[in-house]
């Protein structure tokens, strides 16, 4: 009876293990597992959750916006500059955002955190990276993947539509959640790490 007792204690033990090690590994936002440390391809070494919360408009939540960087930084300039490797995902929880608002969104998160100059070198990158989008719906998911060798790779779905070349495309994209007049403060905060 000792003996099955003891192989009881050990058994209970290394569940509990597992699933403190389980909540370690990945985050819950609002109903959604988001993995504390991803390999994402054509990227060396690992990237790290940053950051993550939730894009809301008018008491709606739209949107999971993540943060994946190879070291964790909280610092907003730091993270625009950086060269490395990033990962922006946006995973929709709202039922259905339409084409032309996302269209609306890109151009104005662009032009708001940008010099009238660098909005204009980048007009025709963006219009090519906001056609590469369609309605989104919940559950869909979007990765924004900055490969420093080619440019941002943009997958939807598990798709690979695209690449848009240049570090500086790169910035402005980060800049519409990270800038001086970010989509969300709040989400600004927690993709930085900084709402806890």
């Amino acid at each position: 009876m000792k003996k099955s007792g003891s192989l009881f204690q050990i058994i209970l033990g290394l569940v509990c293990i597992t699933a403190i090690n389980a909540n370690l590994s990945a985050r819950e936002i609002a109903g959604i597992n988001l993995q504390e440390q991803i390999t994402v391809a054509g990227i060396n070494s690992d990237l790290k959750l940053n950051g993550a919360g939730i894009r809301y408009k008018f008491f709606f939540k739209i949107y999971i916006g993540a943060l994946y960087l190879s070291e964790l930084e909280n610092n907003a300039d730091m993270i625009l500059e950086s060269p490395g490797a990033k990962r922006i995902l946006m995973h929709f929880i709202y039922d259905e955002v339409a084409k032309s608002k996302l269209e609306s969104a890109w151009l104005n998160g662009f032009s708001n955190n940008t010099s009238k100059a660098v909005f204009v070198s980048l007009q025709e990158r963006l219009a090519r990276f906001s056609q590469m989008f369609s309605s989104m719906h919940q559950g869909d998911v979007v990765l924004l993947d900055y490969l420093p060798d080619s440019g941002t790779r943009v997958t939807i779905n598990n798709e690979v539509k695209g690449v848009i070349e240049g570090e500086d495309f790169n910035r402005a994209l980060l800049s519409v959640w990270l800038g001086e007049d970010p989509v969300s403060g709040g989400l600004k905060q927690a993709m930085l790490g900084l709402d806890d």
